[in-house]
C-alpha cells in the first residue's frame, strides 16, 4: 500500500512537472538559503538532478523492503555532514521535496500519498538517529 502511494505520486509529479528538481531545490533552498553555496559548481542543475534521481530510487527502495535504502542513508548522512550540510538539515531535503510535491499536485495530493510519505519521513528520522548515536562526537 504505502510503495503504491509512493509510486503513484512520483508518477503523477512526474507527469504533470517531468523534472521535479527546479521546485524541490528552490524550496529547500528558501528553507536553508546556506545550502545554495554547496552548488555553486552545478550551474546546469546535473548534480542535483541526479541527487533528486537517487533519493527517489533510495526512497522506492525503502517502501520494498529496504535492500540497501537504510545503509545509504545513513552513509549519505555522514558524507553530506563532510560536505557541510549540518546534521539536522540533511532531513531538510525531504520536508522540501514532500512541500514541492503537495505544491505541484494540489488538489490531487491525496491523504494516502501524505500517509506514505510521512511513514517515509519517520523512516528516515529513524535511520538518521540510529546513525547519529553511532558516530562520535
Amino acid at each position: 500500500m504505502r510503495a503504491q502511494a509512493i509510486e503513484a505520486s512520483l508518477e503523477a509529479v512526474a507527469a504533470r512537472v517531468g523534472d521535479p528538481a527546479p521546485q524541490v531545490y528552490a524550496r529547500l533552498f528558501a528553507l536553508a538559503p546556506a545550502l545554495q553555496t554547496l552548488f555553486v559548481r552545478d550551474t546546469d542543475g546535473s548534480v542535483r538532478g541526479q541527487m533528486l534521481q537517487q533519493v527517489f530510487e533510495t526512497v522506492l527502495d525503502l517502501v520494498d523492503g529496504d535492500h540497501y535504502g537504510g545503509t545509504l542513508i545513513a552513509s549519505e548522512w555522514v558524507n553530506h555532514q563532510n560536505l557541510g550540510v549540518p546534521a539536522p538539515q540533511f532531513a531538510l531535503f525531504f520536508t522540501a521535496m514532500i512541500d514541492a510535491f503537495r505544491d505541484i499536485l494540489g488538489d490531487d495530493w491525496t491523504p494516502a500519498f501524505e500517509q506514505a510519505w510521512a511513514s517515509v519521513t519517520a523512516q528516515v528520522a529513524a535511520i538518521i538517529e540510529q546513525r547519529a548515536r553511532q558516530t562520535p562526537a
